[in-house]
């Protein structure tokens, strides 16, 4: 018999780590978060939250905290910094990118993670691993040993836990570096606009403009080639300052900066035996359209519930190898869209005349939303056989007689919606909710949705049901 102090260990308490955490206790999985940093980043970069990641938020009643930390702008102007508005109609009550400092998104994270029972361990390494028919050892600095049932590496690009895996993650190395930073400037802003205006009409990746607190947000092409693992200096913006616009603003007192490369790299697998990788130690690629936090945070909600099911002991047989198979393919999909937008954004002839007809493309409202319902993840729809269009898809945020749908998802169960109020979960209770509610606003008959809110049935059989509810979720009582 394993005797595992934990359940679950994860690696890294970003937002991946964190948020998994949070997943895996709400099915009382017991967690064990490994972080090395002992305290947070000191350097304050803003991040967005797309529109699938606030409905995340929203499905587990966390939105409205993390609200007032953010600023929110329109849903458009993401894709290759064409600026075009907002697409209209767009399908969600969270159309709006969220700006918030990448701190606070990981404290509220970890808090949660907290109170639902996670343990987090600052400054704690891992040095090493085995893994067995029952469960995985962690080594950590120190020489002390950690014994769970599986394993999760959230660690970042250059992931210990995938390395020791030796799970291989091909791509293409950086080619350039970019400096991004907030920085005060000494010069007159209708100065700055101008010679920023001038200099964007052919170089689409230099950025100097108001940040707020009266600071402004750079984006500059660097000096080196590569992501480098320290912070870059102030000399190293003011140098490239100079080599873009012929002068350096007079920037000075930096709040925060960062550079990062174009590297571009998926891992070969998800998975090996018990131990699985998740967010940046899966996938990396350039910030172009700020996905990267938002696909880790999307990667943790589709692994939690599996990964408690199978701790819990009702997953079916392959419900925890669906991870990858629905993962992979979406990380696939936002590497190459970061590649087509880095091309889009060349100063050479060729990609700049490709730029002029995207531009001219996207005047077309269906191109414009297939494109931000690409980057925000609105668009994602797992292959879950033949079926209706939404089957796979993410089910929208509904009006229902009990208010509104998200907030019966906040426990991490799956759901019925039932508007022929004669179907039921029978012995899937459970596991799975049953709302009756023949005024829900979606026009199908009912619908299974998983805990991470995807359709996983649409139809009135009760028997084609049952089957669905024992592929999803395990033998009935």
């Amino acid at each position: 018999m394993d005797r595992s102090t934990f359940d679950v260990i994860i690696v890294g308490c970003g937002p991946t780590g964190a948020m998994l955490a949070a997943e895996l206790r709400l099915h009382d999985v017991r967690v064990l978060v490994l972080e090395k940093e002992t305290t947070p980043a000191s350097f304050v970069r803003i991040v967005g939250l797309h529109i699938r990641s606030l409905e995340i938020l929203a499905m587990r009643g966390l939105l409205e905290r993390v609200l007032p930390h953010g600023r929110r702008r329109p849903a458009g102007g993401f894709f290759a910094a064409i600026d075009k508005p907002a697409p209209t109609g767009l399908d969600s009550p969270y159309a709006y990118l969220l700006g918030i400092p990448q701190p606070v998104i990981v404290r509220l994270l970890e808090e949660h993670a907290i109170t639902l029972g996670a343990e987090v361990r600052p400054g704690r390494t891992v040095t090493g691993l085995e893994q067995d028919d029952a469960g995985v050892t962690v080594e950590l600095d120190g020489g002390e040993r950690v014994r769970s049932r599986y394993l999760v590496g959230c660690d970042g690009g250059r992931s210990t836990v995938r390395k020791l895996l030796g799970v291989g993650f091909p791509g293409e190395p950086a080619r350039t570096q970019t400096l991004m930073g907030e920085v005060e400037v000494g010069v007159p802003q209708a100065e700055i606009a101008a010679r920023v205006a001038e200099i964007r009409e052919t170089d689409k990746r230099f950025v100097l403009g108001p940040a707020g607190d009266g600071l402004y947000r750079v984006v500059v092409p660097g000096a080196a080639v590569g992501e480098g693992a320290e912070p870059p200096s102030l000399e190293d913006f003011r140098q490239g300052l100079w080599a873009v616009a012929g002068t350096d603003f007079g920037v000075h007192s930096p709040r925060w900066l960062s550079r990062f490369g174009d590297a571009t790299r998926l891992a070969e697998r998800y998975r090996v035996g018990r131990v699985l990788l998740a967010g940046d130690a899966a996938h990396i690629h350039p910030p172009i359209g700020g996905q990267g936090l938002n696909l880790g945070v999307q990667d943790a909600f589709n692994l939690g519930w599996k990964l408690a099911a199978q701790v819990r002991g009702w997953a079916p047989e392959t419900l925890l190898d669906t991870y990858e198979a629905e993962r992979r393919p979406v990380a696939a999909d936002v590497l190459d869209n970061t590649r087509a937008q880095l091309e889009l954004l060349s100063t050479e002839p060729g990609p700049r005349a490709v730029r002029r007809l995207l531009t001219e493309l996207m005047d077309f409202d269906d191109v414009n939303r297939r494109l931000i319902e690409k980057i925000t993840a609105v668009g994602v729809r797992y292959d879950l056989g033949p079926g209706p269009d939404l089957l796979g898809r993410r089910m929208r945020d509904v009006e229902v007689k009990q208010g509104r749908l998200f907030d019966l998802l906040h426990r991490g169960r799956g759901l019925l919606l039932d508007r022929t109020e004669r179907l039921t979960v029978g012995g899937w209770a459970d596991r799975v909710g049953h709302l009756a509610d023949p005024t829900a606003a979606w026009d199908g008959p009912a619908a299974l949705l998983r805990p991470d809110g995807h359709v996983a049935w649409i139809g009135d059989d009760q028997r084609d049901l049952d089957n669905h509810l024992a592929r999803w979720f395990g033998s009935g009582q």
